[in-house]
């Protein structure tokens, strides 16, 4: 009989040095907000149910997630024991596997995931840990493993002692149960002297019961770093970018300064195309091979770049598809745009698709020429081998072959200014 796997997503928690009006957990990191980043996650893995524990500023979190996950409110915010509580209820009638996430926690990888799950499944483990290995493990939960290796239980860093303190390898919060065996003990955990019950404290009820404990250390320990301010939150931008400009850098993209790209999540960049400084490109956007992109280039979303495809200095791309060879070099707009093969965009060129109210196509042949300063405005179509006069504001559709020209005569009055 197949086993249920459900992801819980601890959302109840906020933090006032965020310094906002907003929930935290609906911050954005790198364009996506921290909470709805975990929860795809969570899809990602194949669970059977996402369920969100939410708490403060509930609507917010809601909002962002909509229906792809199921809700349960903590009215009152008591502690990730108390958070997971609300939720045994729904469990009690599973057989599985849980996996606990946190919606601040928003770069763990799937990977990482299925790794613990699979961990927790393989070894019949009643509780896995994620753990981490960290020369600086100030802030912490430690964990206290026995002589064989077994672990005993956590310690939380404001009750350890030095001893304590001086092991390196921490909590990240991030478990995966049994189902049975977490219903089965969660009830035994007693808040303490505030209130709060810790889940933390359900490795060592466990170990009482003479359940199996198991902990998979995380191999990069980014993976486990939580926001609670805007600091953090800019520390993590850096660290996913980072991971987003490797992966292209090893499959084959050259980028020129990684430090000045930003690449985000759901590009697919081909082989041997060049990335200069300065460029920023947002998801669900495609590009071939041996393209040249930037400097100070801008492609926004659900843009799709032929093989050997310049977009140049200053150049910002929306909604645009360009066909195999052409060119937009400089200083230029190109939004909901069809650009065809082996054209070239005179510097200053723009697409006018917007009329105030709705947007519109501009659609440009193959080997077309735009001359420089030219506005396409749409809806407009220019059939192939066009060219375009430059200085130029094409209203009307140019049939294939044709040269457009749409600028007054140019008059030159002598001596305007000149003393009589």
């Amino acid at each position: 009989m197949k086993k249920d796997k459900i992801a819980i997503v601890m959302a109840a928690g906020e933090s006032k040095a965020m310094n906002s009006k907003k929930s935290k957990l609906v911050h954005k990191l790198y364009g996506k907000e921290l909470v709805l980043r975990v929860v795809e996650t969570a899809e990602k893995i194949d669970c059977d149910e996402v369920i969100t524990v939410v708490g403060d500023k509930k609507e917010q979190v809601m909002d962002v997630l909509k229906d792809r996950t199921k809700y349960i409110v903590q009215e009152k915010v008591l502690g990730t024991g108390h958070a997971l509580l609300q939720a045994i209820p729904t469990l009690e009638s599973k057989d599985g596997q849980v996996v606990v996430l946190y919606g601040d926690v928003p770069i763990i990888r799937k990977e990482t995931i299925e790794k613990l799950i699979d961990k927790n499944r393989n070894e019949r483990e009643a509780m896995t840990l994620l753990t981490a290995i960290s020369d600086n493990p100030t802030g912490y939960g430690r964990i206290i493993r026995n002589d064989v290796g077994e672990v005993l239980e956590i310690i939380e860093e404001n009750q350890a002692d030095s001893e304590v303190k001086a092991i390196k390898e921490i909590n990240s919060g991030i478990y995966c149960f049994d189902i049975k065996a977490l219903v089965e003990t969660i009830k035994d955990l007693k808040p303490k002297d505030n209130g709060e019950i810790l889940l933390t404290d359900i490795v060592k009820a466990m170990k009482d019961k003479n359940l199996k404990i198991g902990a998979l250390i995380v191999e990069d320990n980014t993976e486990i770093l939580g926001v609670n301010d805007r600091v953090q939150l800019e520390l993590l931008s850096r660290v996913l970018k980072m991971r987003i400009n490797t992966y292209h850098m090893l499959n084959g993209v050259t980028i020129e300064d990684s430090d000045t790209t930003y690449i985000y999540e759901d590009v697919k960049i081909g082989k041997d195309t060049v990335i200069h400084p300065n460029t920023t490109i947002k998801p669900d956007c495609v590009i071939g091979e041996d393209c040249e992109i930037g400097p100070n280039a801008y492609i926004r979303e659900k843009c799709v770049l032929a093989d050997k495809v310049k977009i140049g200095n200053c150049v910002e791309i929306k909604k645009t598809t360009v066909a195999y060879g052409s060119k937009v070099p400089h200083l230029s707009y190109m939004g909901d745009c069809e650009i065809g093969t082996g054209v070239n965009i005179g510097c200053g060129s723009i697409t006018c698709n917007y009329d105030g109210v709705n947007k519109h196509k501009t659609i440009i042949g193959d080997n077309c020429f735009i001359g420089s300063n030219t506005n396409l405005v749409a809806p407009v179509t220019l059939g192939d081998n066009v060219l375009v006069a430059a200085g130029s504001t094409i209203t009307e559709d140019v049939a294939d072959d044709s040269l457009a020209i749409a600028r007054q005569r140019q008059v030159v009055k002598e001596g305007w200014n000149s003393k009589k």
